[in-house]
């Protein structure tokens, strides 16, 4: 619930600085990408705390938290990267925002000149930007397929484990009925051999008697 919160608070401050430049379409798109690193940013910690926690059940718990450290650390890194290229090209914004304001006095060559450099910054920015959209569309489908693949796995290990469960199952069965069938034959034999012993016994002729003395 913390983590929606907060993305709700990072939605609403970065349309309320948008507002407040609106009219200024180099820091419009420069206030668009911190909003998205700030978005990814708190993204990123709520996955990891579902890792994390996901680490506990495992039985190489160390193992599994210290690549999710490295996995953090990267992903971490990478956004303070782009924070990094934000802060220097305010930077040169304001940089060039004092340019600008001592050419507005000099004369119309070199402010035709301050004109192409900031269309290309904005065409820069643009351009930047939209390099930023494309990488996180990529890493959300690279995320997608993810999870995609990891749910056909588990559901092809559980389909073989059934199969494997149910022949088991089929070849203790069988085992049963033969073992059954085995029993009855040599019950079958045990009986025969009583009566067979049975008949003997009874059709044995008696021993001859001595004969009288004279």
């Amino acid at each position: 619930m913390k983590k929606f919160f907060l993305l709700w608070l990072l939605s609403l401050s970065g349309v309320t600085a948008i507002g407040q430049v609106a009219n200024d379409p180099v820091s419009v798109a420069a206030d668009r990408e911190r909003e998205l690193i700030n978005t990814e940013r708190v993204a990123l910690e709520a996955k990891f705390d579902v890792e994390e926690a996901a680490c506990y059940k495992k039985f190489a718990v160390n193992n599994c938290l210290n690549a999710l450290k490295l996995k953090r650390r990267e992903a971490m890194a990478e956004l303070k990267q782009r924070e990094v290229a934000l802060n220097d090209q305010k930077r040169r914004e304001k940089a060039a925002d004092q340019i600008r304001k001592t050419e507005e006095k000099s004369s119309p060559e070199v402010l035709r000149q301050a004109a192409e450099r900031r269309a290309k910054a904005l065409e820069d920015t643009t351009a930047r930007e939209e390099r930023s959209r494309k990488k996180a569309d990529e890493r959300g489908d690279l995320q997608q397929g993810e999870a995609s693949n990891a749910a056909d796995a588990a559901s092809k290990l559980k389909g073989s484990r059934e199969r494997a469960q149910a022949r088991a199952d089929k070849q203790a069965t069988i085992a049963g009925e033969v073992q059954k069938y085995n029993d009855k034959q040599q019950e079958a034999l045990e009986r025969k051999a009583s009566r067979e012993k049975k008949q003997r016994e009874q059709t044995k002729q008696p021993a001859a008697s001595l004969p009288a003395p004279n």
